[in-house]
């Protein structure tokens, strides 16, 4: 079964709510970085925005931000932290055109949808569920994606460069372009790089898991050595390195985006120190992603979906969905994103090693 892309239905902005509605207010910027008072937030919905009378869809929409009205009359979504002196902030804390501003959270449903009963079992996600179905949904957005040009962020934890054969089923998804980019911390680059050049994560064989003499050693040597490189592609060219996550974004030309953490050693010179310019650089690689899987990372996953809107609007003035996958083996994280109550949002309760080996071979790969 091939994987169909839901169509979007948009408001219908002749009836009357829309019509008398007013336009929305605004108020101008005066300090930088603080959003006048009453500001409205955004979503991760399609949010429409009444201005001088015609209703304008803010696009690459993110949570918890401001609409800020341009000079030309398009919208703008911004961090409260970017906000600039003089931005004309959109104001209103209503959202069904009260104050000019309506949330769609509806554009992609379905006619037919079954309507879903006010108790059964398995609401949740648990270990306990079956997750058959989306594997192969997954698979076959993986292979939609690839063939018309859509955009696979992978947003990963530690946890796969401690296993021989997860790296290698990651390795072979970026090489036969099923990622458009990498979102991680300093460790997951540290030690698949450490699996690369010594066969080991944190001091332990990849593959049999045994500890190395002095092994404990070996992740800060690594580091010392790409440091004293200048950065990972010299450090890949310098050691001969032809394996791993990162060696295959390297040689595939996929980007990466590594965000420190205070706990981090090191750490590797592509690493942000700076969280916020780390938050720049995610969202930068976010804003045209259509797809995006979050696996085994907490604190990549939150702040990662806290910048994905449920949509994108493409080139040709299409509207999508953004679909959002997050794995782990502990049912609280994976849960975390379903209170965003995207309908996009799709979650695993997994081993992510187990899991990117079967999305490796569902692929043929």
């Amino acid at each position: 079964m091939s994987f169909v892309m839901p169509e979007y239905h948009g408001p219908d902005f002749s009836l009357p709510k829309f019509v008398n509605a007013p336009d929305a207010g605004y108020e101008t910027v005066e300090i930088d970085g603080v959003a006048p008072e009453y500001f409205h937030s955004t979503s991760m919905y399609p949010e429409y925005f009444k201005i001088e009378g015609k209703w304008i869809l803010a696009e690459e929409s993110r949570m918890d931000s401001s609409v800020v009205i341009c000079g030309d009359g398009s919208l703008k979504v911004v961090e409260n932290r970017n906000l600039k002196k003089g931005d004309r902030v959109i104001l209103g804390r209503t959202e069904n055109c009260e104050e000019g501003i309506y949330m769609h959270c509806g554009g992609f449903a379905q006619s037919g949808e079954a309507a879903v009963d006010r108790f059964t079992f398995r609401r949740g996600r648990s270990r306990e569920t079956s997750y058959a179905r989306d594997y192969d949904r997954l698979m076959e957005l993986l292979r939609y994606e690839k063939e018309h040009g859509g955009k696979v962020v992978w947003v990963m934890g530690p946890a796969f460069a401690f296993d021989y054969d997860a790296r290698k089923a990651m390795q072979a998804l970026i090489e036969n372009g099923y990622a458009q980019g990498l979102l991680a911390g300093n460790a997951l680059a540290t030690h698949d790089l450490e699996g690369a050049l010594l066969h080991t994560a944190l001091g332990q064989d990849i593959y049999t898991q045994r500890s190395q003499p002095n092994g404990h050693y070996n992740h800060l040597d690594v580091i010392n050595k790409v440091r004293k490189s200048g950065s990972i592609p010299q450090f890949i060219e310098d050691y001969g390195i032809d394996n791993g996550i990162m060696y295959s974004c390297v040689k595939s030309g996929v980007p990466f985006v590594l965000a420190g953490s205070i706990r981090d050693d090191g750490p590797l010179p592509e690493v942000y120190a700076n969280a916020y310019e780390a938050a720049g650089a995610m969202r930068d690689m976010i804003r045209s992603a259509t797809t995006l899987i979050c696996l085994a990372t907490m604190l990549h996953t939150i702040a990662a979906g806290n910048m994905t809107p449920s949509f994108r609007v493409l080139p040709d003035g299409s509207i999508r969905p953004v679909y959002l996958y997050t794995v782990d083996a502990d049912e609280f994280v994976v849960n975390k994103l379903l209170d965003r109550g995207s309908l996009s949002a799709t979650t695993i309760v997994t081993n992510v090693q187990d899991f990117i080996t079967l999305i490796s071979r569902g692929l043929g790969l």
